[in-house]
């Protein structure tokens, strides 16, 4: 099975195309980041992730597509601009008729360590494991992306 595994942001959208045995070994095919200019308007930056995921879907055909949901932020501009991201992608996916999961952070965590309040460095740790990774995926986006992606095989 193919899953596009996506952690949404304006500045730093994270995505990772991972394929899973039968036995649900996990095995990344390609990741990486869409960047946008802080120059850009929002419109802009949007436009820019609505087209690289696009492109993304066209070029690997995933099967299914987990995405990780927006959680309290102390900042609402951010908050705002991270759920304008997350809106954009949900909607490449299901004009690509791509099923979708959504994860909490604590649910992806969970998935990928056991332990719903680990940290960054022990994610990005188990993600290079489970995968067996010389080295922990960057951007650090990514390896969220392939977390996720982890999350929603199980």
């Amino acid at each position: 099975m193919r899953i596009l595994g996506i952690d949404p942001g304006l500045a730093t959208t994270g995505w990772a195309v991972v394929d899973f045995d039968t036995r649900g070994n996990p095995t990344p095919v390609d990741y990486g980041a869409v960047s946008t200019k802080k120059g850009l308007t929002v419109s802009q930056r949007l436009n820019e992730i609505y087209s690289d995921i696009h492109e993304l879907i066209k070029t690997y055909k995933p099967e299914l597509a987990g995405i990780e949901t927006l959680i309290f932020c102390n900042n609402a501009k951010t908050a705002i601009a991270v759920g304008e991201a997350r809106g954009i992608v949900l909607l490449v996916l299901e004009q690509h008729n791509i099923p979708i999961k959504e994860f909490t952070p604590l649910q992806v965590k969970n998935a990928v360590t056991g332990y719903g309040k680990a940290d960054k460095k022990q994610v990005q740790e188990n993600v290079r494991v489970l995968c067996n990774l010389k080295e922990i995926p960057k951007p650090d986006d990514a390896a969220d992306a392939i977390a996720i992606a982890i999350a929603s095989y199980s």
